[in-house]
C-alpha cells in the first residue's frame, strides 16, 4: 500500500487539465493498491486518523457524495457533510465567506460540488485546506474521469491506443469534458457524438473527433461512454422528444454490436433506462457501470491519501 511521502506535487484537485499523464498514473496506481481494503472484513485503515474532511455538496448527488464519504471513513478521517439546504448560502452568504468560515475550523480537505463552473477554483484561493472538485457546473468532474480511467485500465490492461466513444449530451456534461481530457492525455483516441443541439459551439477544440452519427462513433470502439441528458441544465427545449432521442442516440444491443468484441460500456449515472441506454445493455456482460462505482471509492481514497500527507 502507498502512503506517506510520494512524488505527487499537487495541493488541490480542481480538474484533469492540471494533471500530467504521470500524475494520473500515480493516482491510478495508488487507487489500485488501496482497492483491496474494500474487500477486507474490517474496511478501515488508519492513515488519515485525526484528519477532517468536509463534504460541501450544493447540488444533488448519490454516488459521488457517498463514495467520497466512504473513502474518507475507510482511511479513518473524521467527516462532516453540508448540503445546500442546510448551509448559510440559502441565507445569502457568499461562497467565499462560507469558505473562510469553514477554513477557520481548520479542516484538512474540502470536497466541493457546486452548480457554478469555477467554484472550486475560487474556494481554493481562500483556504489552506486541500480542495477537491466533485463537479462544478458544466466545467469538470475530475474524479469521475479518473475512476473511468481506472475501470478501463483494469479491464483492458491499457489506455494507450484505445478508441473511446462518448455519446450524448456533450454540451452540458462536465463528465464529458473531463473524460475527453483524461483519455486523450493517456493516449486514447476520443470520438464524441450527439445531436447538433447538444454539442458545444466548438467541439473540436476539446481535442476529440466529432460525428453526428452514432453508428460512426461506435464502429471499432474499445470503450463506449453513454451520458445522461441533463435537462436541469438546459435553458430551452433542445430536443423534439425523448423518444426521438432514444431512437437516434440510445445504446441498444444492435448498436452496441458495432463496437469491438469485448468493448466496455460505461455510464456516470444516474441512468435513464430506455433513453440513453437500454436495460439489456446496462445490465449486460459489456457493462462495467457498477465497477465504476466501486472504483470511485478507491480513486477518492487515493486522492485523499496523496493530498493529505504528514509534514
Amino acid at each position: 500500500m502507498f502512503f506517506g511521502v510520494n512524488p505527487f506535487g499537487h495541493r488541490h484537485i480542481l480538474g484533469i487539465s492540471q494533471l500530467a499523464p504521470g500524475d494520473i498514473t500515480t493516482i491510478l496506481d495508488t487507487a489500485d493498491s488501496l482497492k483491496e481494503i474494500l474487500d477486507r472484513p474490517i474496511k478501515k485503515v488508519p492513515p488519515l486518523r485525526g484528519r477532517t474532511v468536509v463534504h460541501l455538496f450544493l447540488e444533488p448527488s448519490t454516488r459521488t457524495r457517498l463514495s467520497f464519504e466512504m473513502a474518507a471513513k475507510r482511511l479513518s478521517a473524521d467527516t462532516v457533510g453540508i448540503s445546500a439546504a442546510t448551509s448559510s448560502l440559502v441565507k445569502g452568504e457568499t461562497l467565499v465567506d462560507t469558505a473562510r468560515n469553514i477554513e477557520a475550523m481548520r479542516p484538512d480537505v474540502l470536497v466541493l460540488r457546486h452548480p457554478a463552473s469555477g467554484a472550486p477554483h475560487l474556494m481554493a484561493r481562500h483556504v489552506d485546506a486541500a480542495v477537491i472538485n466533485a463537479g462544478d457546473g458544466t466545467n469538470e468532474h475530475p474524479t469521475q474521469a479518473l475512476l473511468d480511467l481506472m475501470t478501463v485500465r483494469e479491464r483492458l490492461g491499457r489506455l494507450q491506443g484505445l478508441r473511446v466513444a462518448i455519446v450524448g449530451d456533450i454540451a452540458h456534461s462536465r463528465v464529458a469534458r473531463s473524460d475527453i481530457l483524461a483519455f486523450s492525455k493517456m493516449g486514447a483516441e476520443v470520438v464524441i457524438c450527439g445531436p447538433a443541439t447538444l454539442l458545444p459551439p466548438d467541439p473540436a477544440a476539446l481535442g476529440a473527433r466529432v460525428t453526428l452519427r452514432m453508428e460512426e462513433a461506435l464502429e471499432g470502439a474499445d470503450v463506449v461512454i453513454m451520458l445522461r441528458i441533463q435537462r436541469e441544465r438546459m435553458g430551452q427545449n433542445l430536443l423534439p422528444s425523448l423518444r426521438e432521442y432514444a431512437a437516434r442516440y440510445g445504446l441498444d444491443r444492435r448498436r452496441a454490436a458495432l463496437a469491438k468484441p469485448g468493448a466496455l460500456v460505461l455510464h456516470p449515472g444516474p441512468l435513464n433506462r430506455g433513453v440513453e441506454i437500454s436495460p439489456e445493455v446496462a445490465d449486460g456482460p459489456c457493462s462495467v457501470i457498477l465497477d465504476q462505482v466501486t472504483n470511485g471509492v478507491a480513486v477518492r481514497m487515493a486522492l485523499l491519501s496523496l493530498l493529505v500527507r504528514e509534514g
